[in-house]
């Protein structure tokens, strides 16, 4: 039964949404490992081809770890949830359709790892990314020290991680963090249509 997930399927694309509006779309173990599970079983439905990933409401794509769980935690349990972070991101990462980050809102912390993991990211003009888990004394644990700068390049990466500043969807847009950038309302429709595109390739 999915708590935290919600799907829909548009012709050959699922939508995905991460439904958590009380915490900003934060992820816990619960949010993670349900993720997890949806992501599989559907990049290995034969019937679809794609899958884009959003937050539930106006505000938030995904606003991070969980900090409250964080706290929470001592050296194992960081270790393990660390590691479930990096499953799931390197679940979208190799999956063998693509993934499309439709980022709506705050994109902070592990939510900003999980669009990097994704194969294309739009945002919407609200958008706003960070890395700032250098403000708790940690690094991103969920495999953004890797990607970002590929995507961005080393000195724009290390900037983001070495300060953990908050970018706006220009900048973002600006530095390669992002394909394009769109208006709130027209998001999804903006990024269907993208999709049907690549869909339309053999």
């Amino acid at each position: 039964m999915e708590r935290f997930i919600k799907t829909s399927l548009q012709n050959k694309v699922w939508i995905v949404t991460i439904d958590r509006k009380d915490a900003l779309n934060a992820m816990n173990y619960e949010v993670l490992q349900e993720l997890d599970l949806v992501l599989k079983a559907l990049i290995k439905t034969k019937n679809i081809g794609a899958i884009i990933i959003t937050g539930a409401g106006d505000k938030s794509f995904i606003a991070g770890a969980d900090i409250k769980i964080m706290k929470k935690l001592d050296k194992k349990t960081a270790y393990e949830f660390s590691k479930l972070g990096q499953k799931v991101t390197n679940r979208i990462e190799q999956s063998i359709k693509p993934i499309i980050a439709a980022i709506n809102g705050y994109a902070f912390g592990g939510g900003c790892e999980i669009s990097l993991a994704c194969h294309l990211r739009f945002a919407s003009e609200n958008a706003t990314f960070s890395q700032p888990e250098v403000k708790l004394g940690l690094i991103p644990g969920w495999g953004g020290t890797q990607r970002l700068p590929k995507i961005v390049g080393i000195a724009r990466a290390t900037e983001m991680i070495l300060l953990g500043n908050i970018i706006n969807s220009e900048k973002a847009l600006n530095i390669g963090l992002v394909n394009a950038v769109f208006p709130k309302k027209t998001l999804m429709n903006n990024v269907m249509n993208i999709v049907d595109k690549i869909l339309l390739n053999g």
